[in-house]
């Protein structure tokens, strides 16, 4: 005996839940006004996007094109030279800020209690931190550094400085990514046996390591163009100095602020080395999101 069940096909009437209710036209009305404006903010949004991208490029791309520009600019070094100070001091920063802005966020999420003094006092002093200027940062780090201990300015003390403004976003991207795992993973991990630090080491960090990444490279990129610290810390140079403990040390903000106080004559040079600090952002941020992927979990 054979069954036949009728086929519903794509008659939205007979796939509608139960229970539907069809929107009147007042409501129809509010859904779709309310869409556009959404579509318009956007679009609104990404004209001063696009304007400045566009003009970054005309503006830019003519000197980054110049060989000359890259190895020899007049009095203050080529764009080489800056590239790798810039590169250097933000790894160098990068490097101390990123650990200790996941570790703080994984104690305020998994282990501190709310109402704790510790965890209330850290979560203040995010919170500060995260609105400090760099210029009250960078002379901070100065009187501490150089009136105090009296040590000499170089490219690390620029890292110092950069690290007192990445930690309060990379501590708060973590926060806010870690919330968003669901806590059945982490309550599955414990029935199996799992400890808690292996549970947030395997399970947690994995699951919110997209949203990390990418909190952390909006807090690499906001560092790299900071001006402050590489005008008060460390003084310019036209030799490739790879160290960056000791002596002077090139940038790209440094380059460009430097360029700028030459005049209207020298302001190509400064469309290109905004041009060369964007690229470069670029391709770090877009490295480590394809690193992320590569190392993300497995979904059957």
């Amino acid at each position: 005996m054979t069954v036949t069940v009728e086929n519903p096909g794509t008659d939205p009437v007979k796939t509608r839940p139960a229970g539907f209710v069809p929107l009147s036209g007042r409501r129809k009305f509010g859904n779709r006004a309310a869409g556009a404006l959404v579509t318009a903010a956007l679009l609104i949004a990404l004209v001063p996007l696009f304007w400045l991208v566009i003009t970054l490029v005309a503006r830019g791309i003519g000197t980054i094109l110049d060989p000359d520009w890259w190895m020899s600019s007049e009095r203050y070094g080529g764009a080489a030279n800056a590239i790798v100070g810039t590169l250097m001091q933000t790894a160098l920063a990068a490097v101390i800020s990123v650990p200790l802005g996941i570790f703080v966020a994984i104690y305020l999420v998994e282990y501190s209690n709310r109402k704790s003094l510790l965890a209330r006092i850290t979560t203040f002093m995010v919170d500060i931190l995260s609105g400090v200027p760099s210029i009250v940062a960078a002379l901070f780090v100065y009187a501490v550094w150089r009136t105090t201990l009296g040590l000499p300015r170089s490219g690390f003390v620029v890292a110092i400085a950069l690290v007192l403004l990445m930690v309060p976003l990379v501590v708060r991207a973590t926060e806010e990514m870690l919330k968003i795992v669901p806590q059945d993973l982490r309550e599955a991990s414990y029935a199996l046996g799992i400890p808690k630090w292996k549970t947030i080491a395997r399970v947690v960090l994995p699951t919110a390591m997209s949203g990390i990444i990418t909190g952390v490279m909006l807090a690499i990129a906001r560092v790299m163009g900071e001006s402050a610290p590489v005008l008060i810390l460390v003084g310019a140079t036209r030799a490739m100095n790879w160290n960056p403990f000791e002596g002077n040390q090139q940038s790209l903000p440094l380059m460009m602020v430097q360029q700028y106080n030459n005049g209207p004559s020298a302001f190509d040079q400064v469309w290109g080395a905004a041009l060369t600090l964007v690229i470069l952002v670029a391709i770090i941020y877009f490295g480590a999101k394809f690193v992320s992927k590569a190392f993300a979990p497995k979904t059957s």
